[in-house]
């Protein structure tokens, strides 16, 4: 606010940053009526708990009795802090999704409940608001860690950035996102967790033979013709993958799958290898993971081919849009891009 500066110099004021609902919907409330709010409507007043994390967790549990027991410390410890914790004086940091900036405010008053003023977030605190700086201002590690997917959190690693928006009146000039490890932190968090999840899925979701079924849907959309063996005893074999329409021609790949996320060994690529003719070649195809015996197995046999769980699921990712529509429903995605600095220095 123009003419008005809150100069932060005391180490031990905590900074925290808060999100306004998954889609930004208690933004008005946050900017224009000047409260900063958090959810969980059901669990009532929450002044009228006993200060304790116990007092908060039994709390949770009682009025969302459909949440995991896995998820109520959490939701719990983030009622808690937003009640107990958070002190007049605190800094606040919003991320507004609607104008792109980040608002940085004081918490100007204690914890209310306030139904009347927003049904959905009726846990407020007053706040006043400082300043509204653009995300551009900011190091790609700051806006990483005011991206946390909880409602309340507190800012510690790039506190001293937000400290320095305060005290100058200007935001420190970011390092160029090549020189910024958090870019490639942030990229590869969000490919391990799009791996986790498919694999993960389709180990829950296809076990057995229907892993097969879709084993060679992929085939079929890189190109290739498939025969699948019928369910139970299959000879180590669970797919034919060809190129011609009868299957005649080479290169003819006999295919097994394995729908576990454990490790595979170099028996199960033997056993592999011994159905596979001298014309023809062999693929193993795993939701798990290769023992090193199994990979020096393969690179002793040419025609032996070990796909993992990591490498099919890049499979996945190069031929999803052509997959049938009920896997696509299976794995619902959507393109993202991230950022890549180690292309950026080539």
């Amino acid at each position: 606010m123009k003419g008005q500066k809150y100069v932060l110099r005391m180490a031990d004021v905590t900074i925290w940053g808060i999100h306004a609902g998954r889609t930004g919907d208690a933004d008005t409330l946050f900017l224009k009526k000047n409260f900063i709010a958090i959810g969980w409507a059901l669990v009532g007043d929450l002044g009228k708990l006993k200060p304790s994390r116990e007092a908060f967790k039994a709390a949770v549990a009682r009025a969302l009795p459909d949440c995991k027991p896995a998820a109520v410390p959490n939701n719990a410890g983030q009622l808690f802090r937003f009640v107990h914790e958070m002190q007049e004086g605190d800094i606040v940091v919003y991320p507004s999704k609607g104008d792109r900036l980040l608002h940085l405010g004081r918490v100007d008053g204690s914890y209310r409940h306030d139904p009347k003023l927003e049904s959905r977030y009726p846990n407020l605190r007053p706040v006043k608001w400082l300043r509204a700086v653009p995300r551009t201002q900011f190091s790609q590690g700051a806006l990483y860690e005011t991206g946390s997917a909880m409602s309340l959190f507190q800012l510690k690693n790039y506190a001293d950035e937000f400290r320095a928006v305060l005290d100058n009146d200007t935001a420190p000039q970011p390092p160029p996102v090549k020189d910024d490890p958090t870019a490639a932190a942030v990229a590869e968090e969000i490919r391990q967790s799009t791996q986790d999840y498919v694999i993960n899925k389709l180990a829950q979701e296809l076990k057995g033979h229907p892993f097969a079924h879709f084993v060679a849907n992929l085939l079929n959309v890189m190109g290739y013709r498939t025969r699948i063996a019928p369910e139970g005893p299959d000879g180590g074999v669970d797919i034919v993958a060809h190129k011609d329409e009868l299957g005649f021609e080479p290169p003819i790949i006999k295919v097994q799958v394995k729908s576990t996320v454990g490790k595979v060994g170099d028996p199960d690529a033997s056993a592999l290898c011994g159905k596979v003719g001298d014309q023809e070649k062999g693929l193993l195809v795993t939701l798990g993971y290769f023992t090193p015996q199994a990979r020096v197995f393969e690179r002793s046999k040419p025609n032996l081919r070990l796909v993992d769980g990591v490498e099919f699921v890049e499979l996945i990712l190069a031929h999803y849009e052509q997959l049938d529509p009920k896997y696509k429903a299976l794995l619902p995605l959507q393109r993202v891009y991230v950022p890549d600095p180690a292309s950026a220095e080539d």
